[in-house]
């Protein structure tokens, strides 16, 4: 037997070789994230998300998490509690900017490690927490949505129970890599919502709404200032039909009333998933809104041919509303040029009551995709001159501002900011004019004071850019006890030296 010992083979260094160039992906890489999420049995719904919410013609545009919009749609409605599955930092993002939008109930959050992510834990605890909140004494129904990593890593959320205790349970993957803007993400949720309640109604009777009317009524999908319902339900009662609820929803027996509609008005066109359940509960579907005159007579001509009513109850209709919304056109009229960009799925409609109202609107840039729904605003507003770009990027809506030199910009911060750097007047879509009417006679002059009072503030534009010139930009920018003084003959100095430095740096290289 020999003494020598043997020789050990060679150990493994126990630090990361900085040197080893990294993987491509990880969390930061959406086709990463899709792929494995993919591979742990989501790619039926990730399909399913790219054919309801096509993308292109780039890949996404700059907005929100779109988990925000479910989020904001289940926070809204009375007796519905919600939890959500995902980073630590995502779920702080989203409750924050829930509570700053007005939110007023708490979010449940189930926290996960890279362990019960991987064992299956995850799926567990978010299973017990279910359990542990179903109390129908304070909730109808608890929405349970994936994000991100959760969804990549297959939780398998249509594994919970439908109800525990009566109280429905509905899972949702809301992930930021499958699902392009917020806006969409409010359909994923809301079309869950209808595909539940659809079956609930067909499996026997449900609960009444707490307002019914006695007429047939017309559902109207997408949200809305709510001034607008009210207009619209004033411009179908000489039709014989009622305004019905606004999907989504603020409670869950509003479902079945929407679902018991004579049709439906898409006002947002982008609830795919949601017009997807009212084809199947065979209620006829209508693009495009009341906006304006020539909107709202073809609106209710759409709406007379959808429910059967005789043309010439609908044309005396036509005649008194169009008659009233071309006088208070008139009576607010806008004269200046205006680009249009927002994430709402309204930037079309925006578009066709700032051209009645006298505007010269050359671009209209939409988050949203194009669809059917939208198809007649699309014609009317190419039929006036109007580019429109759906899916639009902030690189898209900034280059229109600098292409048309608008007297006034409306759409989102980043463009607004771009825009009254170059000292022309802006307006955020979202604030200042989703927040008002813009169906019927109600809609017809309230963008004038505000877009008048906007275009107006030119010369004060003018007059800052004047006073601040030059501050704040390129050596200039930040704070400075004097005003630094550019050098350009010690930049090219500085620069001779850097190309000296450089050719020995290659030299000894080689």
């Amino acid at each position: 037997m020999s003494d020598a010992f043997a020789t050990p083979a060679p150990r493994n260094p126990d630090r990361i070789d900085l040197a080893t160039p990294p993987v491509e992906g990880g969390c930061s890489s959406k086709d990463t994230m899709r792929a494995a999420a993919e591979k742990a049995g989501k790619g039926e719904v990730l399909a399913r998300y790219e054919a309801d919410y096509p993308k292109g013609p780039h890949d996404q545009p700059q907005s929100m998490c779109p988990a925000f919009g479910s989020l904001r749609v289940g926070l809204r409605m009375r007796r519905t509690a919600t939890i959500l599955s995902g980073s630590a930092c995502c779920v702080y993002g989203l409750t924050f900017t829930s509570h700053f939008y007005g939110a007023r109930r708490s979010v449940g959050y189930v926290p996960f490690s890279s362990e019960t992510l991987v064992t299956g834990k995850l799926y567990e605890d978010i299973r017990d927490a279910v359990h542990e909140m179903a109390d129908p004494a304070l909730y109808d129904t608890i929405v349970v949505t994936n994000l991100c990593v959760p969804t990549a890593s297959g939780v398998p959320l249509q594994g919970l129970p439908k109800a525990i205790n009566g109280v429905r349970i509905i899972g949702i993957d809301v992930p930021g890599f499958g699902i392009p803007t917020h806006a969409e993400a409010k359909d994923v949720l809301a079309g869950a919502m209808l595909a539940y309640a659809r079956k609930e109604a067909s499996q026997g009777p449900v609960a009444a709404p707490s307002h019914r009317p006695d007429r047939p009524t017309i559902t109207l999908l997408g949200e809305m200032f709510p001034v607008d319902p009210v207009g619209i339900g004033q411009m179908l009662e000489p039709l014989g039909l009622a305004a019905g609820p606004v999907v989504p929803t603020r409670e869950w027996r509003e479902l079945y009333s929407a679902l018991d509609c004579a049709a439906v008005a898409a006002i947002h066109p982008f609830y795919t998933a949601s017009v997807r359940e009212f084809d199947h509960a065979g209620r006829p579907v209508i693009g495009s809104a009341p906006v304006g005159a020539d909107g709202t007579a073809a609106w209710l001509d759409a709406i007379g041919a959808a429910c059967g009513i005789k043309q010439s109850i609908v044309d005396t209709a036509k005649d008194g509303f169009v008659a009233a919304i071309r006088a208070a056109l008139a009576a607010n009229p806008i004269k200046g040029r205006i680009t249009v960009s927002g994430y709402e799925g309204s930037e079309l409609l925006v578009a066709r009551l700032l051209i009645e109202s006298g505007a010269d609107v050359p671009y209209v840039g939409t988050a949203c995709p194009k669809t059917r729904w939208s198809e007649p605003d699309r014609v009317w507003l190419e039929a006036k001159g109007v580019r429109i770009q759906y899916r639009a990027s902030l690189e898209q809506d900034i280059a229109a501002v600098e292409e048309y030199r608008p007297d006034l910009a409306i759409g989102t911060t980043p463009v607004v900011q771009h825009a009254k750097s170059e000292a022309i007047p802006a307006l955020y879509f979202t604030n200042l004019i989703s927040a008002r009417p813009l169906m019927g006679v109600a809609g017809a002059g309230s963008l004038a004071l505000v877009v008048n009072a906007a275009l107006a503030n030119q010369d004060r534009f003018n007059k800052m850019q004047s006073f601040f010139d030059g501050v704040g930009a390129d050596e200039n920018a930040g704070i400075w006890r004097d005003t630094p003084v550019d050098r350009p003959e010690f930049k090219k100095k500085y620069a001779a030296r850097m190309v000296g430095l450089n050719k020995s740096a290659e030299a000894i290289g080689s």
